[in-house]
């Protein structure tokens, strides 16, 4: 089952025009995708971006592996571990369109990014390009590697509200110089939920010479992907977020001719292994001590259980989860009374809209929740994220949408807006 990456399909919803075929809700047994999961049936979930939500049967095929693991130990980690994470790997691979032998696993993106930024033999003046719309975690690592080496990050300022995806290339495009050695870029946008021409920004900026880092945390499952077709020098994502596998599960995969340069931020017994049979590259990010993998092995289950909820498979799952999201999207702009800020292809799974401004005081961590976020769970029962972006006043809504999710979800948050902003 390889994915291919092209844009997200264009139709969406009825309601958004002629042409656009409706959702035929009736074709989903919505009990049944509903019961699985072990989310609050008291409240209206709207975040499955910040972490995901693993459904039961896949938690079940988990804990029977960790039940396996403690009987014997010994056998486990010594005698089977490499085989169960190969196996794992190579229906991953297949998923994303990879060869097995380019994926490490690591327990998610943030540390995929760290493997390779901190992998860099870096010189003074070197440029590190990234947009203002990077994540956080991954933005502290690139000031970090740049600052120990004399470095310099360039941020790519992208709009938003942006008018198409070229906006969004040309800006890259506009910031590269001779002095650039890397570019870290989304493939979605955490906190605008954009979906960047990620391949074409990638095929330009190797025609300037310069490798990307994709940081693709929200992508698998979201969008499909076919990594070797990409071109990519290094491309990270999440299994637990749109895959819905256990919390501990990443990957990273290297292009091959680069797999000897980068390292795993723990170094550990792979270092000086003496096998053949193996890469180094494996070798090393196999084994960084001792863990609990169950996570990792659990990631086929989490692909089969999600690829098994619709008829049409996970393309199906896909176009579903995009068209309830526009759904979502344009109840909310006209409630709000704003325009969409994007076009329909720079949509995936997520959308932010711009909210009224807040009380400006600056978040004081990444777990920040604004107070407006707290007053939607605390009143109306709705859990849904509110960043703060750019920059504090200025913030953010910004909604999910997983098979788990109704339209009705939408229009409940559309109608506590309504009461808590005096629109």
């Amino acid at each position: 089952m390889t994915e291919k990456t092209s844009p997200p399909p264009q139709a969406g919803p009825g309601p958004r025009g002629a042409g656009n075929p409706r959702r035929d809700e009736s074709a989903i047994d919505t009990r049944a995708v509903a019961d699985p999961w072990l989310l609050d049936p008291d409240v209206v979930f709207l975040n499955h971006g910040s972490f995901g939500a693993c459904p039961q049967p896949v938690l079940d095929y988990q804990q029977a592996m960790r039940a396996r693991l403690e009987r014997q130990p010994v056998q486990f980690f010594v005698r089977d571990l490499e085989d169960l994470l190969d196996e794992a790997r190579a229906a991953l691979g297949a998923f994303l369109g990879a060869p097995a032998q380019d994926l490490a696993w690591v327990p998610n993106a943030t540390t995929g990014v760290n493997a390779v930024l901190r992998s860099l033999a870096l010189e003074p003046g070197d440029e590190l390009l990234v947009t203002d719309h990077e994540y956080n975690a991954c933005r502290n690592t690139l000031d970090f590697v740049a600052a120990r080496a004399g470095a310099r990050v360039v941020v790519v300022p992208l709009p938003f509200p942006i008018a198409d995806p070229e906006t969004a290339v040309a800006a890259i495009l506009a910031r590269v110089s001779d002095r650039t050695r890397l570019a870290l870029i989304d493939h979605v946008t955490s906190q605008t939920g954009l979906v960047l021409p990620i391949a074409r920004i990638v095929a330009a900026l190797r025609d300037r010479g310069v490798e990307t880092l994709v940081d693709g945390a929200h992508a698998p499952g979201m969008l499909p992907l076919d990594l070797a077709g990409l071109g990519a020098a290094w491309y990270t994502g999440n299994c637990h977020k749109w895959l819905c596998a256990p919390k501990g599960a990443g990957f990273l995969y290297v292009r091959p001719d680069l797999q000897s340069t980068v390292r795993p931020v723990t170094i550990s017994h792979g270092a000086n292994a003496t096998r053949r049979d193996r890469s180094r590259f494996l070798l090393e990010f196999d084994w960084t001590g001792t863990g609990d993998p169950t996570a990792i092995l659990a990631v086929p289950e989490a692909l089969r259980f999600m690829g098994g909820l619709l008829a049409g498979g996970w393309p199906a799952l896909r176009e579903h989860n995009r068209t309830l999201v526009l759904e979502g999207r344009d109840m909310l702009c006209a409630s709000l009374g704003i325009e969409p800020p994007c076009p329909d292809d720079m949509i995936g799974s997520l959308s932010s809209l711009p909210l009224p401004d807040g009380d400006g005081a600056p978040p004081e961590s990444a777990l920040y929740t604004d107070p407006l976020q707290d007053r939607l769970l605390d009143e109306f029962a709705i859990e849904v994220p509110i960043v703060p972006w750019p920059a504090p006043p200025e913030r953010l809504l910004r909604i999910s949408a997983q098979i788990y999710n109704r339209p009705e979800d939408y229009r409940q948050l559309a109608d506590a807006l309504q009461d808590l902003l005096d629109l």
